[in-house]
């Protein structure tokens, strides 16, 4: 179930709200599990089982090393319990998203020494699989570091990981930060206002921004490889890259809209990362949670840059193409994550942030230009397809730009979707409020402000309707995850 779709919107999360806000207190954890899973069980069927299997197997982990510690059990025998709880977790993650990566890649080796192949049938990835096990992971190191306690009641483990605003696509929570609201939250008119109007924003990026340049991007890649031109090769990069920001971007939003609405208070997954001006910067901006859970749960491990300098180089490559493969099982995903983490290798070998030049202009457009060609690899089918792509920005497409004018990928509506990406991909909006606003608000400003707000709000939703109801192009990226 798509939170841009007709079902969600007009059906699913007003019931699940209204029942919710009617049913007392008591109740309203055990209502939610029953949404949450209902929620994914809608698109996976039998396979929440899988899901079910990981929250049961994580929160017994969880009470057993609570108790080890109570005991005053070795660290040792603790280390080792942790060990298996992760080894299992990805072992799970292996098996539904990367058996047919590895099987397909061991199969080469073997036909090309003549041996008999394993030729696997495909295995079906349920939704969201790397979030709910990446999130599901990180309760049970934090309970072996003893930074949380351990849940003892399934259900509130079972929501903490299967709460359906950030189930399928993040972004990923941390135990801690929501475990004092399991038990305790307090739902207010200001906080549900605030997420309604954050969800109602993530929905317009997702409906009105992304899936309108995704309906080119989509055409474009699927040019002839021996027919596409250069200047079709760059736009198609371009839109990509905002399509992407702007498709997960949207979706944290009405995740992190959804979670206020209902008491939860998830933290901010994106900062405007392309007015980064450096790589190093942009990922302490894109996707927050998941460079976050890397750095804690990984590169820090690893010995982070409390070592040599060498060492640090290598936790970073390390960090990175688990990273790339996290986004899929494939080698484009793979040189995607490389890709990106030699750029922030080189970036702390010239130290970048001494140089003027990382600080003006320049550094944004630098970030903007490895951006749009590294989505090049996340976005092709495979090395093929992404080396034609490079050929033909690097001006060696094809020379016959008439057999694809460039005019039947620009119409209006595409102009106008990639005009309010450009201006919502910086923070200008925020800025333009508070300028308008000014230091100290008057009530009049403030009542003012508040009708163009709404009005925009209601703007917004119309659109999003109307989209809706033509039945647009209404993929969501991160599904695949």
């Amino acid at each position: 179930m798509v939170f841009s779709s007709v079902i969600f919107l007009f059906a699913f999360l007003p019931l699940v709200l209204l029942v919710y806000f009617l049913l007392p207190r008591a109740a309203r954890n055990v209502f939610l599990l029953a949404a949450s899973l209902l929620f994914y069980a809608w698109g996976e069927t039998v396979y929440v089982v899988i899901m079910l299997t990981s929250i049961t197997m994580n929160h017994i982990f969880g009470i057993l090393l609570d108790r080890a510690r109570a005991r005053g059990g070795t660290r040792a025998s603790m280390k080792g319990m942790v060990t298996l709880a992760v080894a299992l977790n990805l072992g799970m993650l292996i098996v539904f998203k990367y058996a047919n990566f590895i099987c397909g890649n061991l199969d080469r080796i073997l036909a090309a020494a003549g041996l008999p192949t394993i030729n696997l049938a495909p295995v079906h990835l349920p939704l969201g699989i790397s979030f709910f096990t990446f999130q599901a992971m990180s309760y049970v190191i934090d309970v072996y570091r003893g930074t949380v306690r351990a849940q003892q009641s399934w259900t509130r483990t079972s929501l903490f990981i299967s709460l359906f605003p950030q189930l399928i696509a993040g972004p990923i929570v941390r135990y801690k930060d929501i475990a004092e609201e399991i038990l305790h939250r307090r739902e207010n008119l200001k906080d549900f206002a605030s997420g309604v109007r954050l969800f109602v924003i993530g929905l317009g990026k997702k409906m009105l921004i992304a899936n309108i340049l995704g309906a080119s991007v989509d055409r474009i890649y699927a040019i002839p490889h021996n027919e596409l031109t250069t200047p079709l090769a760059w736009i198609g990069a371009v839109f990509f890259a905002m399509q992407l920001y702007f498709d997960f971007a949207g979706y944290s939003d009405m995740a992190i809209g959804m979670g206020r609405m209902f008491g939860f208070h998830f933290n901010l997954n994106f900062r405007y990362p392309y007015v980064a001006r450096t790589m190093t910067e942009l990922w302490q901006r894109w996707h927050i949670s998941l460079s976050t859970w890397f750095r804690d749960y990984l590169f820090t491990p690893l010995g982070g840059y409390r070592c040599t300098r060498r060492r640090a180089y290598i936790n970073l490559l390390i960090v990175f193409f688990l990273c790339g493969l996290w986004h899929g099982a494939s080698w484009n995903f793979v040189i995607f994550g490389m890709y990106q983490g030699m750029f922030l290798i080189t970036e702390r070998i010239i130290r970048a942030n001494r140089y003027r030049i990382f600080k003006t202009p320049a550094g944004n457009l630098y970030v903007i230009f490895v951006v749009v060609t590294t989505m090049v690899w996340f976005r092709t089918d495979d090395l093929t397809h992404a080396g034609v792509f490079f050929k033909a920005m690097a001006c060696f497409g094809s020379p016959d730009t008439l057999l694809h004018p460039a005019g039947w990928y620009l119409d209006n509506e595409i102009f106008l979707a990639a005009i309010a990406g450009i201006i919502g991909s910086t923070p200008f909006l925020p800025w333009l409020d508070r300028k308008l606003l000014g230091p100290a608000p008057s009530p009049a400003r403030q009542t003012v402000r508040n009708i163009l707000a709404l009005s925009g709000m209601i703007a917004i939703l119309i659109l999003c309707s109307m989209k809706l109801a033509a039945g647009t192009h209404n993929p969501f990226i991160y599904f695949r995850f």
